[in-house]
């Protein structure tokens, strides 16, 4: 499932190629066709995401909401010039925007959606207001998170991705941020520090705002990548240098520990049992 960083993206994208433009929305897989056509020909005011929701706003405060959830993709191409050809839909296009007014053509096709739906802004609003906040919105405030947090015995290794709590972290950022901080993925959220959650906070604004800026996820200090540690580069469809996540039975780049594996929540989470050790344990310095 993408991850925060990828949605900020893909409204970037989607504002570059569309914003302020007369567009032609359609659905050729027929799923969107009704809302489709009351958009159609319409201006495209802008895209926004929260979290792992995708908002395409249009004017009357209708948006069109996006959840990509496990399988969906939303391709923006905006590099076809001014006479450049649309191809014909290829798959099962749920949703898909055409620049419709002179200027460089541009087009996007989603497919694969958990959600595509038109919406007021009183269901966006609602939308938003079930989720927590989004380490990649300047004016988010973490005491929100961290009032659930503190108050549950729940495994911090789950809180972090329940979306209720924290927005757009997904499995990646989940088990590097743990990492990073030492805690072991298990430990009970009401067992930590004000202290460690804005630490917390303030590492995942900042891998997260890196993500945005590169598309791929990259969590390792300087002195543990591959050029600093003369191992060679991971080799993984996710892209990136990780210490834990999707490295089961390799070293730790840090201590030499296998790292380890377990399903939370339905979801695999990884750790270094020597850096995040059990809550009662101490960690080895790093």
């Amino acid at each position: 499932m993408p991850e925060g960083h990828t949605l900020h993206r893909l409204a970037h994208d989607l504002d570059r190629a569309f914003a302020g433009r007369l567009v032609r929305v359609g659905s050729p897989q027929g799923r969107f066709e009704d809302a489709a056509r009351l958009l159609d020909g319409q201006s495209l005011e802008s895209a926004e995401s929260w979290g792992k929701h995708l908002f395409i706003a249009f004017p009357g405060e209708r948006y069109v909401h996006v959840h990509l959830g496990l399988y969906g993709a939303f391709d923006v191409h905006h590099d076809l010039g001014d006479t450049g050809e649309v191809p014909a839909p290829v798959g099962q296009v749920r949703l898909r925007l055409v620049t419709a007014d002179a200027g460089p053509t541009a087009y996007a096709d989603l497919r694969g959606a958990t959600t595509c739906e038109l919406v007021t802004r009183e269901q966006r609003d609602a939308v938003l207001a079930r989720i927590g906040p989004d380490p990649l919105r300047l004016d988010q405030d973490p005491a929100r998170a961290w009032e659930r947090i503190r108050r549950s015995k729940g495994p911090v290794g789950g809180l972090l991705m329940d979306q209720s709590v924290l927005a757009g972290v997904g499995n990646v950022y989940r088990a590097e941020l743990l990492f990073r901080h030492r805690i072991h993925p298990l430990r009970p959220g009401s067992t930590l520090r004000v202290g460690q959650w804005r630490a917390m906070w303030d590492d995942l604004v900042e891998l997260m705002g890196e993500g945005v800026r590169t598309g791929r996820i990259d969590t390792v200090r300087p002195e543990h990548t591959p050029e600093a540690m003369g191992r060679p580069p991971r080799k993984d469809d996710h892209g990136g240098e990780v210490y834990v996540y999707r490295r089961t039975g390799q070293p730790c780049l840090v201590c030499g520990a296998s790292v380890r594996t377990a399903v939370l929540q339905a979801r695999n989470v990884f750790w270094c049992p020597r850096c995040q050790p059990t809550f009662r344990s101490r960690a080895v310095p790093c």
